[in-house]
């Protein structure tokens, strides 16, 4: 059986295992400095940020990582899905099932009014999955990355 629930300070080591996972399969490198503030945002009650874990036989085996943020268009706030993981070894057992809905119940424990995500066009697997929720909205995304990589372009940006 798998067990949901909230991250807490022991999860550390096994939440940086998959972490690690999960940035190699965005073929991302992520420094140290972001990692470790992740986490901390992720254990400050203050902080928007919150992670739910899955956990099976006393193990983590996945995890999702969301941002409780404001929105123009209703009084109640929303929940950004940002990283979801799980384990290579138990894909496919529903897990990743699992971690939605319980993300949807805490979701709703904290006033939102809307769960949303995003994934890669090509990622087939997430996408059978999310489509199990709800089919993808058409929306198309945009990014202009600020600072760190894109810096030389800031410059062109802001001039």
């Amino acid at each position: 059986m798998t067990l949901i629930r909230e991250a807490r300070p022991g999860d550390e080591a096994r939440w940086r295992q998959l972490w690690a996972a999960y940035c190699a399969f965005y073929r991302s490198a992520v420094p140290e400095a972001v990692t470790a503030t992740t986490w901390g945002r992720i254990l400050d009650p203050l902080a928007p940020v919150f992670c739910l874990v899955a956990e099976r036989e006393g193990e983590v085996i996945g995890f999702a990582v969301s941002v409780v943020h404001a929105r123009t268009w209703s009084i109640a706030p929303i929940v950004y899905l940002e990283d979801l993981y799980v384990d290579e070894t138990v894909r496919g057992g529903g897990v990743g099932f699992a971690l939605i809905e319980g993300l949807k119940a805490e979701s709703r424990r904290r006033g939102a009014c809307q769960l949303y995500w995003h994934t890669e066009g090509d990622n087939r697997a997430a996408r059978r999955l999310y489509d199990r929720f709800q089919p993808a909205d058409g929306y198309v995304r945009y990014r202009l990355d600020l600072q760190g990589i894109g810096d030389s372009d800031k410059a062109g940006f802001l001039a």
